[in-house]
């Protein structure tokens, strides 16, 4: 019985497949350690804002983050996620009494 070999060019076609999907898990693997990273940036800075009132950065925490924000953000909905920070209201916590609540962290 003879076993069929497989030519150069179905060998060569194979390894440029396996070649595609190890990129793409490459890919997948960055995008999760960049969000991550992401994630862990912004529950530091969240846990300094509720906690920390005394962190500043050129004037406090708070007030940079009220100023950078809205450059930052593109899109309505993002804006929304950050209500609380950009445009505090009377009957929600401002960014000066953050903290003195019992918030759980």
């Amino acid at each position: 019985m003879t076993v069929a070999r497989k030519t150069i060019g179905e060998r060569l076609a194979q390894l440029e497949a396996q070649r595609k999907t190890l990129q793409i898990r490459l890919g997948k693997q960055e995008r999760a350690i960049d969000t991550r990273r992401k994630v862990l940036i912004g529950a530091l800075v969240l846990h300094r804002l509720e906690n920390d009132r005394e962190v500043h950065i050129g004037g406090g925490l708070a007030a940079w983050l009220r100023s950078e924000l809205p450059k930052f953000l593109t899109r309505d909905g993002d804006r929304d996620l950050f209500d609380d920070l950009l445009k505090p209201q009377a009957n929600k916590p401002t960014i000066g009494n953050f903290g003195s609540g019992s918030a759980a962290s």
